[in-house]
């Protein structure tokens, strides 16, 4: 997931295939990011993605862009050690330990918090169990370097997949939706499999 937009995007570590992304960019991606974004309450964003989303969409200023619109007047919260005041718009730096704070947002009323990029920003989400719905893109492309999505201390979960769309470059929408803890089994040639969840099990012919 690093540096999907630009060379000079996310350069940590030494990667060097920032905006690997864009030749998979088309109509069928801008609309759904569209749609998405237009759901947003409010916006949770590292201190990275904030910095470059700062230097590029205030720029925007056609009511028709219903992405800029979103992200220039919705509330922005940030999660950042080093910033200490934020120019752009509605935004507003977390205080304290950033999962409490975000906890607390989750609690409140409101339309979706949404997270974009800020990969080291969602590990902390996802040691702490703070993520409800995950909706992803996948690219017919290998890497073989870069930030993980799923890094080390990721909580065990499984999740339900409601949505699935392709674009006309090859890349797939994925919309999945908590749905648990993980359930384990034993597949046995010729035998029955044993699914078990949370201590009970359950036999499926």
């Amino acid at each position: 997931m690093q540096a999907p937009g630009g060379p000079d995007e996310d350069n940590d570590g030494g990667f060097r295939h920032g905006g690997w992304l864009v030749p998979y960019f088309d109509e069928k991606f801008l609309e759904n990011m569209t749609e998405w974004t237009k759901h947003a309450g409010a916006f949770l964003l590292g201190r990275k993605t904030y910095e470059i989303f700062a230097g590029s969409w205030p720029k925007s200023t056609d009511p028709a862009d219903e992405i800029a619109t979103a992200l220039n007047t919705q509330p922005k919260f940030v999660a950042s050690r080093t910033l200490d005041k934020l120019a752009w718009n509605n935004s507003h730096l977390l205080q304290g330990d950033v999962a409490e704070e975000v906890a607390k947002l989750k609690a409140q009323e409101g339309g979706e918090i949404q997270v974009h990029g800020s990969s080291n920003l969602i590990q902390t989400l996802l040691k702490h169990d703070l993520v409800d719905t995950l909706r992803l893109w996948q690219f017919p492309v290998v890497l073989g370097t870069g930030k993980r999505l799923f890094g080390e201390g990721t909580i065990p979960r499984s999740f339900r997949l409601v949505d699935t769309q392709l674009n006309t470059t090859g890349a797939v929408l994925h919309v999945y939706e908590r749905a648990g803890g993980l359930k384990y089994g034993e597949v046995e040639v010729g035998q029955e499999a044993v699914i078990f969840d949370s201590g009970a099990a359950h036999e499926q012919a």
